[in-house]
């Protein structure tokens, strides 16, 4: 009796082969050309693709440390940072409620009317928000503060630091509103994607209050290794201020003709996937 054919599925000779595209891989962190096993990816693509959209949820999750990133900025220099809270008293309630991430709490609401009190007017006031990726905030906040603080010339009045738990972009906006600024930049965790868990925004809006729309904001977004390096992301800021204060405007009135780049030069080998 002749024995049925094996099937190839199930061969032990089976390997995974590559695909003529690998050399694609060096101009880009997108999962392209990933070879093949059978009919199937890989394993270590599969592999690769959990661990992935695991430290995309992780970066959600994670909380800013606000004591550790308050001493860091004190380091460089800067008066210790307002501390403050929106509406949203849990990580959960955030992710259910995005209306509550962008408005504050009233105990904060106090705190910066107590603030605006005690100090002068301001053209610029800086504010630090954990988001989405709280990892992003945390390793490029200070680093990306500095920048800008070098980019931008002496003629700006900077309000002290602000940093907002559990905020979404226009929690900067009632910021900016109660002390009374003329522009509020809001430096954010932005949505993790699979190959960048920690990428960080710079959202930017003249005469910041409750109720601004998107149309009204500048973004500078990808702040992280692997995207726009944090000078480049700070000239470009500098430059966007310095024209929305001519002009008095921001968002869709306000294009960036700085001429930088939108990307850097990777500064370490962006991670196969």
């Amino acid at each position: 009796m002749t024995a049925p054919p094996s099937r190839p599925e199930l061969s032990s000779s089976i390997v995974a082969t590559d695909t003529p595209w690998e050399v694609l891989k060096r101009f880009t962190p997108a999962r392209i050309a990933l070879g093949r096993c059978g009919s199937s990816l890989p394993s270590r693509q599969v592999l690769a693709f959990g661990l992935a959209h695991a430290q995309a949820r992780d970066a959600i999750h994670l909380p800013l440390d606000v004591k550790a990133l308050a001493a860091a900025l004190t380091t460089d220099g800067w008066p210790a940072p307002l501390c403050v809270h929106t509406r949203a008293p849990d990580r959960q309630s955030y992710l259910l409620r995005p209306d509550w991430g962008r408005r504050l709490d009233d105990a904060s609401v106090g705190v910066l009317q107590d603030a605006r009190r005690r100090t002068e007017a301001s053209d610029l006031v800086l504010v630090i928000g954990d988001g989405l990726s709280a990892l992003g905030v945390q390793r490029y906040t200070p680093a990306l503060l500095r920048a800008i603080r070098d980019a931008l010339d002496r003629t700006w009045r900077v309000a002290p630091l602000v940093i907002v738990q559990q905020a979404r972009v226009a929690a900067g906006d009632e910021v900016g509103e109660l002390l009374g600024a003329g522009m509020v930049a809001m430096i954010i965790g932005e949505r993790p994607g699979l190959s960048s868990p920690d990428s960080v925004g710079i959202y930017l809006t003249l005469r910041p209050r409750v109720g601004c729309t998107d149309a009204q904001r500048n973004c500078i977004s990808n702040i992280r290794v692997g995207g726009q390096d944090v000078v480049t992301a700070a000239r470009r800021f500098a430059w966007l201020a310095q024209e929305a204060r001519r002009l008095q405007t921001t968002g869709v009135g306000l294009k960036d003709h700085s001429g930088l780049p939108l990307i850097g030069v990777f500064s370490e080998e962006p991670r196969r996937a």
